[in-house]
């Protein structure tokens, strides 16, 4: 019953909705500019405004907005992620949403998904929104505090998930109420909702300082590992997921490093470092999970095939891949608060957002976050054929159709769209047709994207690309090509989500566009051979495998989400806490005392986060005993937080004093911090937790708290 509540579709009073706002409309285009911006401004009931903001909209932009466009609007209004198709005017629909949130409570927070697009809709619909009495702003990186801080006391602000994360976890740190940039949360309106509130919902935002230097037992894994032979030094699982040293392997590391038993407790770092190295060296793919650009590492979104600024995997793993690379190595430094875009979201009391590829997660969209998914239908029927699947047995096999199938339709003038898994996949392509024009877009030119989709649509045009031209890109039609059948897209592999193969469907067909589609598949894609243990559960057909990862990537999102909850309750507690501090509520003799204290306060959760990620990381290993680890897991941070309430005021009383009395550093001089996302592993990394389990099993212990 949920799964249909969730697409039900377009309320019951939608038509006539629309039907009154359509008449508004047209009295309000009666009226002089004047008029009508007073009009706007002095409208409180949401279809008058809707109205306004149609009729200056069409005179700022020329545009005038479908009754399509209209349904969008209502959703959002609704607090609904409204799926519209690629080409529906999405940014437009926004604004009438946006202007009305705004008018609820100051600071609606519309959600881009890269810089470039929230300066762009800032600028583009800023002048409909001053209009209506709003001032707009917009975050970009590397802007000072003092500019996100004007930024964010507009009555609208467009910025990046990140951006905002980021901000909020460097407010947290802040010492003085100068160095605030956020407002209380209102309003947030999610573009692209299915990316930041699914695909990227568990990333960690983590902000650190300090410095920790681990390099030196990093290099020397590295060197012990790169002589390694797979099947002779170590194995690999047939789904390419985890990694494993064998009797020979170990029997190296331990003559080569001279380090005694592998396994004994005094090694855990070393062994730790050598799984990193491992991991890098037989898992991490070059031009796959990542690329060398500009002397460092740069990892690939995998949904998006975009270059994932200031990412990085966990601090091991990651220097571990520098030096695989020869590249050099990033600070790490400890981590001093964290927050995943889930939470972030979670922290507003109105939430809505639009996507061209929602109902597919409908119940997750409703289980995670209470949010409708409704279904606008597009202004024009889709008349774009998507053909199905072609299956092949090799992927060389698959390979040489996709490149006749390419050539066919080039000879005849067709432009075509190639979508390919990797940066690897999308070259080697390229290399196979030497003799036709054509242009890749990966990332390692994400910079000439623009440029290239530009011309993706004109008579002849060949473009292989990334995951990156499925999303956020609109491929208009040349001359003549309308008489050519349109856009032909094609996949050159599925990927583990069916909406991502879906965006890239949805290149074709745009506004009543020709178009057509076909996805080619090899039993030797990653997809079949990652996920081949499920495959005698649902045969071969690549669509009903997506179906069954993609309940499986659910269940395990909502999983981990039990491991989070206490954390992040007790998180809340002591901001509040921490706020009442900062703001002057809990008041303080001296400035020096006050200080000290909210440093007091930061370095007791530093410390709580790092006790409980030990932990977390060999919690799994308690069910070797009998005991649900989830339960022994929640009982003992729920004593650890419960102590850190307890000891926390004498440790500020403590502080105070010292500061009082000029003992110690002074507590204005953290040092600097960074901030960066870090992949999703809240249980620490597995040769962490293999390694413990094998130290107990040796030593003839049962595993406990």
């Amino acid at each position: 019953m949920s799964f249909l509540r969730t697409l039900l579709g377009p309320g019951r009073h939608d038509k006539s909705d629309i039907q009154q706002v359509n008449r508004l409309r047209a009295e309000y285009s009666r009226l002089t500019d004047v008029e009508l911006d007073s009009t706007a401004r002095g409208a409180t009931d949401l279809l008058p405004m809707i109205a306004a903001t149609a009729v200056i909209a069409s005179r700022v932009l020329g545009q005038d907005m479908f009754d399509v466009q209209l349904r969008g609007v209502l959703a959002l209004t609704r607090g609904s992620i409204a799926e519209m198709q690629t080409g529906e005017g999405k940014t437009l629909t926004a604004v009438p949403a946006v202007a009305w949130y705004a008018r609820q409570g100051p600071g609606v927070h519309v959600m881009t998904v890269n810089d470039y697009l929230a300066r762009r809709d800032a600028q583009w619909m800023g002048p409909i929104y001053r209009r209506l009495g709003l001032s707009v702003g917009y975050i970009q990186q590397g802007m000072t505090a003092a500019q996100r801080r004007a930024a964010y006391a507009c009555d609208i602000t467009y910025a990046t998930s990140n951006e905002i994360g980021f901000d909020f976890l460097r407010d947290r740190l802040a010492l003085d109420t100068d160095q605030l940039v956020h407002r209380p949360f209102e309003s947030a309106v999610v573009d692209e909702a299915d990316s930041i509130l699914i695909d990227e919902a568990r990333i960690p935002l983590v902000i650190a300082g300090g410095s920790r230097d681990e390099s030196t037992i990093a290099v020397a894994a590295g060197q012990v590992v790169r002589h390694f032979q797979p099947h002779v030094d170590y194995t690999v699982d047939a789904g390419a997921r985890n990694v494993a040293l064998t009797d020979r392997g170990i029997r190296s590391v331990e003559s080569w490093l001279g380090c005694g038993n592998l396994y004994d407790e005094r090694n855990l770092r070393l062994y730790t470092a050598i799984q990193d190295a491992l991991h890098a060296q037989a898992l991490l793919r070059r031009d796959v999970d990542y690329v060398v650009k500009n002397g460092s590492i740069e990892l690939v979104d995998e949904f998006k095939g975009r270059i994932a600024p200031d990412r990085r995997w966990p601090a091991g793993l990651h220097t571990a891949v520098e030096i695989k690379e020869g590249v050099a190595a990033k600070r790490q430094g400890h981590i001093l608060g964290s927050i995943t875009l889930h939470y972030l979201v979670q922290m507003y009391p109105r939430v809505c957002g639009m996507t061209g590829t929602a109902s597919t997660q409908a119940i997750e969209f409703d289980r995670v976050y209470g949010l409708r998914v409704e279904v606008i239908p597009p202004n024009r029927p889709v008349i774009r054929v998507d053909h199905p699947d072609a299956l092949f047995q090799t992927k060389a096999e698959k390979e040489r159709t996709v490149v006749e199938e390419i050539r066919r339709a080039h000879d005849r003038g067709q432009p075509v769209l190639v979508g390919t898994g990797s940066v690897a996949d999308s070259e080697r392509l390229s290399s196979m047709l030497p003799d036709i024009p054509h242009h890749v877009l990966n990332a390692r030119n994400d910079e000439a994207e623009a440029a290239i989709i530009a011309q993706a649509g004109e008579r002849g045009a060949v473009t292989i690309s990334t995951n990156m031209a499925g999303r956020g890109t609109d491929i208009r039609l040349g001359d003549g090509v309308t008489d050519l059948g349109g856009l032909y897209v094609i996949g050159a592999n599925k990927h583990e989500s069916r909406r991502i193969d879906n965006q890239l469907r949805g290149r074709a067909g745009r506004q009543g566009d020709p178009g057509c589609s076909r996805f080619f598949v090899s039993m030797e894609d990653d997809l079949l051979l990652k996920y081949g243990d499920i495959n005698p559960r649902v045969g071969t057909d690549p669509e009903n495998v997506q179906r069954l990862v993609e309940g499986q990537h659910l269940d395990t999102r909502l999983f981990l989400q039990r491991y989070e909850i206490p954390v992040e309750g007790e998180r809340n507690r002591i901001h509040a806490q921490r706020q009442d501090i900062l703001q002057g509520r809990i008041p303080f003799d001296s400035e020096i005392a006050r200080v000290a204290a909210l440093r007091a306060i930061d370095d007791a959760w530093a410390d709580a986060l790092a006790r409980i990620a030990e932990f977390r990381e060999g919690v799994q290993w308690i069910s070797w005993g009998g005991r649900n680890p989830h339960f022994e897991y929640l009982k003992q941070v729920d004593e650890w937080l419960r102590e850190l309430e307890e000891t926390l005021p004498a440790e500020i009383e403590r502080r105070v004093q010292q500061a009082e009395a000029g003992v110690g550093p002074d507590p204005r001089e953290r040092g600097a911090v960074w901030t960066y996302l870090t992949t999703d592993q809240p249980f620490g990394s597995w040769t962490e937790r293999v390694l413990r389990g094998f130290i107990r099993r040796m030593k003839g212990e049962q595993p406990s708290v």
